[in-house]
């Protein structure tokens, strides 16, 4: 259920990402074990802030970004809609701390994500992983992505998921 921009799954709730948030984005960002295999992987306290600022525009902008996720009022990670900054368009990312990690939160709260982006009008949405990283290939999987190509990053066989 989509109450404006806030997204209620049947155990989670999901809204956008806030200056209100910075701790909870610092404890997830500067995790490796949460954000270590993300593009550009762990953060600095400076990065996790420029960021925040870049999700906010972002929203202002399109309408749609970075959500957080929370389970029973308790932040347990994030998901939504980035712009790649490889070119490759709008990007479906999700991490979790690793206390969250393995119970299916990633696959309900980035569905849901997808749905409202895909609701909002957006066209095309990828997804990519390193070909070794199979929860995140599940994932992106079963909620309705098609790996359609193939690239190498820093040594790493890099697949790329898409949804229309």
């Amino acid at each position: 259920m989509t109450l404006g921009r806030q997204i209620r799954t049947q155990r989670l709730v999901l809204q956008p990402v806030s200056w209100h948030d910075m701790q909870d984005m610092i404890r997830l960002k500067t995790n490796g074990a949460s954000f270590g295999r993300m593009l550009g992987g762990v953060r600095s306290l400076r990065q996790v802030e420029d960021e925040m600022a870049d999700d906010l525009a972002f929203w202002a902008k399109r309408g749609i970004g970075i959500f957080t996720i929370r389970e029973n009022n308790r932040f347990v990670g994030i998901t939504g809609l980035h712009e790649r900054p490889d070119g490759r368009g709008l990007g479906l990312r999700f991490a979790l701390i690793p206390e969250a990690a393995g119970r299916g939160i990633a696959r309900e709260a980035a569905g849901a994500a997808l749905r409202f982006a895909l609701d909002a009008g957006v066209e095309r949405v990828v997804g990519v992983t390193r070909e070794d990283n199979m929860p995140s290939r599940i994932v992106l999987g079963s909620i309705g992505m098609h790996h359609v190509e193939s690239f190498e990053r820093d040594g790493y066989l890099m697949l790329v998921y898409e949804i229309r």
